[in-house]
């Protein structure tokens, strides 16, 4: 299902309009479909795009376990565009698609670590509302991963939450990012809980 753009999508134009087109499609294949929801405000695309880089380079936490909280904290919110680009950037990146394919059913799914597990369950408790996080959970994983990793699993989570609730609102849905991917993501919904 294609986005239904809650607000007009806007024409990316102009000078920083062209070099930002430029580099999404060299990343990405083409432009994702909350730059045309941001263009209207320039101020906060800038401040989202540049906070973006900064998270790209945070470095604790194992990317695939950064990859699993971010696609269940998604699933919880039904962002299907997050789960999609999810899985598009777990490709890109060299991470194990048939793990990242089955996070929204990581409860079913045999092919996750105990640790991988927790990390999911973490996620999907911080992004509940209200949030469901308990003691125990935090002071496993601290000793499983360590403070910075934890501390960046939780940011990652909060990150992640923001940027699904934005899309979700704003009418965003799969932009089909994952077809280039050697195994398509099956279902780009919620995670039932």
């Amino acid at each position: 299902m294609p986005s239904q753009f809650r607000i007009p999508q806007a024409t990316i134009d102009g000078a920083y309009g062209a070099i930002m087109t430029r580099v999404a499609r060299r990343m990405w294949g083409k432009v994702p479909d909350n730059a045309y929801v941001l263009w209207h405000n320039k101020p906060v695309l800038k401040a989202v795009f540049g906070f973006e880089q900064k998270v790209g380079k945070w470095s604790a936490l194992d990317p695939h376990l950064k990859t699993y909280a971010e696609m269940a904290s998604a699933g919880v919110i039904g962002c299907s565009w997050c789960l999609d680009f999810g899985y598009f950037l777990a490709h890109t990146n060299g991470l194990d698609e048939a793990k990242a394919r089955e996070v929204p059913r990581w409860r079913e799914s045999d092919v996750f670590t105990d640790l991988e597990r927790d990390v999911m369950a973490y996620a999907e408790a911080m992004t509940v509302t209200p949030p469901e996080v308990t003691d125990e959970m935090v002071a496993e994983l601290d000793r499983q991963l360590g403070h910075a990793a934890v501390v960046e699993l939780t940011m990652m989570v909060a990150v992640e939450n923001e940027r699904s609730r934005f899309n979700s609102a704003m009418g965003l849905a799969s932009q089909g990012f994952s077809d280039v991917c050697e195994l398509p993501l099956a279902e780009a919904g919620t995670i039932s809980r």
